[in-house]
């Protein structure tokens, strides 16, 4: 997946990704992670996401990841928000208050970076790309989390054949593959949502189904 295809997205205001409420699994389940306040929580391809405003507002501290300039400029105006601007080799870093978004490449975030992150939330970022660079990126982010790191993960079982990626089909054989390695990925909600999604609907898919994973590292 090219970074023009997503900056094009935005350019063009194909959004239709972006949802203008909290999403519910954030609200409903990331309380039982139990991270203390302080801890820093990773969104990775967050765009403008209103989980990262929820997030804070838990009394954490954000560091979201965005590879689109107007996604991340649209976030901080719509939630009223002046931040300071600098650069590093990672992108321009973005900062106002407890909310942190580096508008760059999720693979160029280095590991000192990953290493701060004790929490994640992947809503947007797995179902995001494609088959190929899935693996490279759980490697990648997820392999370079501290040992006590814990996350939310939401993906979409569907039939691929149905309905072009983006956002693609990633079931949980694939997730027990991808995490199985170093991280446990325990499944604690599975529903079909197709009846809450009739855009899905209206491009002939006839089967969504929404998962909802608890992420943490792997011991002994």
């Amino acid at each position: 997946m090219e970074a023009e295809f997503w900056l094009e997205r935005w350019r063009d205001g194909r959004t239709n990704f972006h949802q203008t409420r909290v999403t519910p699994p954030l609200e409903r389940y990331w309380p039982m992670l139990q991270l203390p306040r302080g801890s820093r929580v990773l969104v990775p391809l967050c765009g403008k996401t209103l989980d990262m405003r929820w997030l804070a507002d838990q009394g954490l501290r954000v560091l979201g990841v965005e590879l689109a300039p107007l996604a991340v400029e649209q976030f901080f105006q719509e939630q009223g928000l002046q931040p300071t601007v600098q650069t590093s080799a990672m992108g321009q870093h973005y900062v106002a208050g407890d909310i942190e978004i580096i508008c760059g490449d999720i693979f160029a975030l280095d590991a000192e970076t990953l290493a701060t992150c004790r929490g994640v939330f992947d809503r947007a970022a797995l179902i995001a790309l494609p088959p190929e660079m899935r693996g490279p990126y759980v490697q990648h982010v997820y392999g370079q989390l501290p040992d006590d790191y814990q996350g939310l993960l939401i993906t979409l079982d569907y039939q691929q054949a149905q309905m072009d990626g983006p956002p693609f089909s990633v079931a949980d054989p694939e997730v027990q593959a991808l995490y199985g390695p170093h991280s446990v990925a325990e499944q604690i909600y599975r529903r079909d949502t197709l009846d809450k999604e009739p855009k899905f609907a209206e491009r002939g898919m006839t089967r969504l189904e929404t998962l909802v994973y608890r992420l943490r590292r792997k011991t002994g």
